[in-house]
C-alpha cells in the first residue's frame, strides 16, 4: 500500500489528534480558531504579537460590505436557498485580482523584489526608499500596476493601513516587506505622477509575509477571512432578503441590444 504522510491531524476510535495534541483535550476551548489556523500553516504556533497582527489581517479582510462576493453569495442563495456551501463557493471564487487576491499580489510583489535585491537590507528610510523607487519604476515599465497601491472607495487613505503598521511596530514585527511597502507609498507619487493610498489588502499582504507566509498562500489567508464575512451576510440574507430584489434591479434596468447583423 502506498504511504501519504502527515502531520495535521488523525484520528482513531476514541481520540482525534491535531498537530500532535488531543484535540478534546488539549486544544478545544484553549485555543483560538486564529491560532489555530497559524499553527496549522506555520506548523508551529505564534507567538502573542504574532497572534495579534494575524488575527487582525483576518478582520481586516473579512468584509467590506455588498461587494461583489457579497452579492454573488447572496444571489446563489437566493437562487439555490438549500446550497449554503455553494453560496459560499460562489462567494469565495471572485478572488482575484481586483478583489481579496490583492493580498497575495501585493506580498509577492514584496517578496520578489527583496529576493532580487543585491547586498543587506536597508536601514534607514531613505534605503528604503531606494529600493522601493526602482521596484516601482520597474512594474511601470513593465506595463504592470503596483498591488497595494489605490481603492475604489477609501481615496484619501484605507482606514485599516495604519492600524496594522501600528500593530506590527507595537509587536516588533515591523519587517522588511512591511517597510518596503511603507517606502512604495512614500515615494510613488513621484514616478507615476498621483498619489494613491496604500490598502489594507495590500498592507495585509505585506503583514502574513513578514510573519514568514509565503505569497503562495497569502490568498488562501484573505478567504479564510472572507468566509466569516460571506457567512455573516448569507445569514443576513436569511433574515432580510436583499437577493431577490437585486436580482428585479438588474432585470428592470437591462436594456437589450439587437446583435450586430441581426
Amino acid at each position: 500500500m502506498p504511504d501519504y504522510p502527515t502531520s495535521i491531524g488523525t484520528s482513531d476510535a476514541d481520540t482525534i489528534t491535531l498537530l500532535g495534541h488531543d484535540l478534546a483535550g488539549e486544544l478545544m476551548g484553549k485555543v483560538s480558531f486564529g491560532e489555530l489556523a497559524f499553527w496549522l500553516t506555520a506548523l508551529r504556533r505564534p507567538s502573542a504579537g504574532e497572534l495579534m497582527l494575524f488575527e487582525a489581517v483576518l478582520v481586516a479582510l473579512a468584509d467590506h460590505g455588498f461587494t461583489p462576493s457579497a452579492i454573488a453569495a447572496r444571489l446563489t442563495l437566493t437562487g439555490a436557498p438549500e446550497s449554503m456551501q455553494g453560496a459560499l463557493a460562489a462567494g469565495l471564487l471572485g478572488g482575484g485580482s481586483r478583489y481579496l487576491g490583492v493580498t497575495e499580489d501585493c506580498g509577492r510583489f514584496l517578496a520578489d523584489t527583496l529576493a532580487l535585491h543585491q547586498g543587506p537590507l536597508p536601514v534607514g528610510d531613505a534605503g528604503w526608499d531606494e529600493l522601493a523607487a526602482e521596484a516601482v519604476t520597474a512594474q511601470r515599465a513593465a506595463g504592470r500596476f503596483v498591488p497595494g497601491l489605490g481603492h475604489p472607495i477609501h481615496k484619501a487613505g484605507d482606514p485599516r493601513t495604519p492600524v496594522i503598521f501600528r500593530i506590527a511596530e507595537d509587536s516588533g514585527l515591523l519587517g522588511p516587506h512591511l517597510k518596503l511597502f511603507a517606502a512604495v507609498g512614500r515615494v510613488h507619487p513621484a514616478i507615476i505622477g498621483r498619489t494613491l493610498p496604500l490598502n489594507g489588502a495590500g498592507v495585509c499582504g505585506a503583514a502574513l509575509a513578514d510573519l514568514g507566509f509565503p505569497p503562495d498562500l497569502l490568498r488562501g489567508f484573505a478567504l479564510l477571512a472572507r468566509t466569516a464575512g460571506l457567512l455573516g451576510h448569507l445569514a443576513e440574507e436569511m433574515r432580510h432578503p436583499a437577493g431577490q430584489s437585486i436580482y428585479r434591479a438588474v432585470d428592470e434596468a437591462a436594456r437589450y441590444v439587437p446583435p450586430d447583423g441581426a
